[in-house]
């Protein structure tokens, strides 16, 4: 007992270290610090990073916390505090040309996050009157944020509790913290919500927890589209548990059909979703944001672009320096994985393929944080 609340005490008392410092340099630099504008990281940011656009957008212009808020954090802003159809002043509207259907920006992203933001806005509510509901739902974003990355931090530290020492787990906690896109787990962002829940589902699974892993696994999909590739390790682990030296006959039972039907339930959950009203509205607004599935030559076309750009600015070179680096990093982690823990591996590597080829040609940085082996192969 006293092991595990030092393990719990060393696990909360890092996450608030962390959040605590994070936000103090976030504030520290705003205040000290003039950033040069525009911002030629990538090739389309000059035209969204002038001081003009910043403070015109009203969704990411409230001073509260204003560090923890831009870019994606105006949609799920908008989402919790008016809903999808938000038609408020500077949310965009866009048109499919295949359909002709109008949707509003906002269908481009998933549900669960928001709606979490709505239920923290109502916890907080009576606590903060004096607040806008503007701040009061940033406030509610980052909460949720928060908690999503320690429950990400716990899940972690479990997964390799057969394999590595304490000290190791929470080494592999703290490489979580500190990888150079982790300061998205902090911000009104959808990453601490699903690290959370899909390490945990992996932790589940590997404890041998079939049905609380699979029905947890439902929701990672309405978080980001990568969490249907939860099914691989449920899979895998479903499949490990028959083995050849057993009798056939007493393997083959009800129980493990129904372990094998649980295991589908990401992916079914995915496009019960996909084939929705929201899913329809996706569709739409990926269309403006130049985004698909496994868009091989649209991927290739987004990269050629914003190399041609960042041959031009030294800002650009170095962002995708650290893209490439991170991706490197992960796909050596999770082939160094693959002979240790099959279904984590893959699962790693899933979320590499079907997020590089998503044709954004930006963001890998980000999109590789949810692969464990990083964290794993590193802390041993």
């Amino acid at each position: 007992m006293k092991r595990i609340s030092s393990v719990v005490f060393s696990i909360v008392l890092m996450w608030v270290g962390w959040f605590v410092v994070l936000y103090g340099i976030q504030s520290v630099t705003a205040m000290r610090l003039n950033l040069e504008r525009p911002d030629q990281a990538v090739a389309w940011s000059a035209q969204e990073t002038t001081l003009e656009n910043h403070i015109q957008n009203p969704l990411l212009a409230d001073p509260f916390m204003n560090e923890q808020v831009s870019w994606d954090s105006e949609y799920y802003l908008s989402i919790a505090l008016y809903g999808y159809d938000d038609d408020g002043e500077g949310m965009d509207w866009v048109r499919s040309s295949k359909t002709g259907e109008e949707r509003s920006l906002n269908y481009a992203f998933f549900p669960l996050y928001p709606q979490l933001m709505k239920v923290f806005y109502l916890v907080v509510k009576p606590f903060t009157l004096d607040m806008t509901d503007l701040a009061r739902g940033v406030l509610a974003g980052v909460i949720a944020s928060l908690l999503g990355t320690l429950a990400a931090m716990f899940a972690l530290y479990d997964l390799m509790r057969d394999e590595l020492d304490e000290n190791e787990r929470l080494r592999a906690v703290f490489y979580f913290l500190i990888f150079p896109s982790a300061f998205f787990l902090a911000m009104v962002y959808t990453e601490g919500v699903f690290m959370g829940i899909s390490f945990w589902v992996l932790a589940l699974s590997k404890r041998g927890k079939w049905g609380w892993a699979s029905l947890l696994a439902i929701f990672a999909p309405w978080t980001r589209a990568v969490g249907a590739a939860l099914a691989i390790p449920l899979g895998i682990r479903w499949l490990m548990s028959f083995s050849f030296k057993r009798p056939i006959k007493e393997q083959l039972n009800l129980k493990f059909f129904l372990q094998g039907l649980f295991a589908t339930l990401p992916g079914l959950s995915y496009y019960a979703w996909r084939y929705s009203d929201l899913g329809r509205g996706w569709e739409v607004a990926q269309e403006w944001f130049g985004r698909t599935e496994l868009g091989i030559e649209q991927t290739i076309g987004a990269y050629t672009w914003q190399l041609e750009h960042a041959a031009e600015y030294p800002a650009s070179q170095v962002y995708f320096a650290l893209e490439f680096f991170c991706l490197g990093l992960a796909l050596i982690t999770t082939l160094i994985y693959l002979r240790r823990d099959p279904a984590i591996a893959l699962f790693g590597l899933a979320v590499i393929v079907l997020s590089g080829l998503s044709g954004g040609g930006q963001g890998l940085a980000r999109y590789v944080l949810p692969v464990p082996a990083i964290y794993l192969v590193l802390a041993r």
